[in-house]
């Protein structure tokens, strides 16, 4: 568990976020992934993200983990019934993963098929617990397995949320830390000043704590989600510095990588670095660190 060696010592991770690909062509996933070997940590795969159907987090992550990527598979309570996330759990650690993401899962209305019904059989604190109850030897029936898996397993938490907002959240996290929950991944993170409420509650030398740094591809972009994304704070100066810029894309990547620089002197465990589909651009990103 290479992430779990570096939390330990207290080294910075960087994670590089890679899509499974809408269909079985990997060779542009690998091809992504392969130019950062070595310069990031860990791959996380979403599972199927925004509720967009592609190739399952399992399989992406199984095709990292067999070309010796370390891959942290998404699971969500979203698509599948408790048999099904147990059974995928199973599989992906006799496959040789052993980093996990919980999460809820987004809205199907989100996606490309509107006419998806949501599973939820069970919510996010009992996919905690039964991913511990697997690691303990038995399964959510209490019927003992033949052979435990052992996960590092990580979870979300929502560092721009204020107020009683933030007294819930911080609630929940606690809740995820007693099922076995090691790391947390936020929401994008542009301003740290943004989530001082959350700093003021949080001492991150005690808990793994790791933004998601995305990288913006436009003025447009990053106009829409300031004006939409809720608890998430797109600083004025730094869409008005894209709009100034010559080559505009270089500068959205100097910006990720000006980000995570900033992650790191403030004491944060580690960075996410998400591209939502131009995963070739993670290669400039590492370079400007």
């Amino acid at each position: 568990m290479q992430l779990k060696l570096k939390f330990d010592s207290g080294e910075f991770v960087i994670i590089a976020e890679m899509e499974p690909p809408k269909g079985v062509d990997v060779s542009v996933m690998m091809k992504n992934a392969k130019q950062v070997k070595g310069k990031v940590d860990a791959f996380i795969v979403p599972e199927m993200s925004n509720a967009v159907m592609r190739m399952s987090s399992l399989g992406a992550a199984l095709l990292l983990q067999n070309n010796g990527m370390e891959a942290v598979m998404q699971i969500c309570c979203r698509d599948r019934n408790r048999l099904a996330l147990q059974a995928d759990l199973l599989a992906a650690s006799a496959g040789g993963i052993t980093h996990i993401m919980a999460v809820t899962g987004e809205n199907p209305t989100l996606g490309d098929h509107h006419q998806t019904k949501t599973v939820y059989d069970i919510e996010l604190l009992e996919l905690l617990h039964a991913i511990n109850q697997l690691q303990n030897g038995h399964d959510m029936a209490g019927i003992d397995l033949q052979g435990s898996p052992s996960f590092l397993v990580g979870s979300t938490v929502n560092a721009g949320f204020k107020g009683q907002a933030l007294e819930m959240e911080l609630k929940e996290m606690n809740h995820k830390i007693e099922g076995g929950t090691s790391f947390f991944i936020t929401p994008p993170l542009f301003d740290i000043t943004s989530i001082k409420p959350f700093l003021s509650r949080v001492d991150l030398s005690k808990f793994n704590i790791i933004p998601t740094v995305l990288l913006l591809k436009s003025v447009g972009m990053a106009r829409y989600m300031a004006r939409n994304m809720d608890h998430v704070h797109i600083p004025d100066a730094l869409i008005t510095r894209i709009q100034k810029a010559p080559d505009k894309v270089r500068e959205c990547v100097k910006i990720a990588a000006e980000t995570v620089l900033a992650l790191k002197e403030t004491g944060f465990s580690g960075a996410v670095i998400s591209t939502i589909g131009w995963e070739n651009k993670i290669p400039d990103i590492i370079e400007h660190l």
